[in-house]
């Protein structure tokens, strides 16, 4: 799992940790049933005090995205929703907002941009449809 804290990032070291492990959970990297890395482990291995890591699972547990096994460690919850819809479509305009002003830099205009899209979707393999995603009219965003 690959997970990294800016410390000169501005945002609370947990708040980092929770956000992605959120973000580990809803592209599928991890699924219901796979196992955090332990506290300890990942507090050395992110050094940080351990009672970060204590937080940011107290967080994600509280939120229903993980549960604990007393003495054998964090697992990811069964079907967790870790975003509302306004929150992936928040960090999905994040992202296209970068892709838009780089593509701009580069000189790219929005059809070649929407085909390297396609072309990367398809080489990424299809994604099962998250419950109630069925297929819709594209909104503006």
């Amino acid at each position: 799992m690959l997970i990294s804290i800016n410390q000169s990032d501005g945002t609370p070291m947990y708040f980092q940790l929770v956000r992605q492990i959120k973000h580990l959970i809803a592209t599928g990297r991890m699924g219901p049933g796979d196992e955090l890395p332990s506290v300890r482990a990942l507090a050395q291995q992110l050094l940080v005090n351990p009672n970060t890591v204590v937080r940011a699972y107290r967080e994600l547990e509280t939120a229903g995205l993980i549960y604990t096994r007393r003495g054998a460690g964090c697992y990811v919850a069964e079907k967790p929703v870790p975003y509302s819809d306004a929150e992936c479509r928040r960090i999905l305009s994040e992202r296209i907002d970068a892709l838009v002003a780089e593509s701009r830099n580069l000189g790219y205009d929005l059809e070649r941009v929407v085909a390297l899209l396609r072309e990367r979707n398809s080489a990424l393999g299809t994604a099962p449809k998250a419950e109630g995603n069925e297929e819709k009219p594209h909104e503006q965003l």
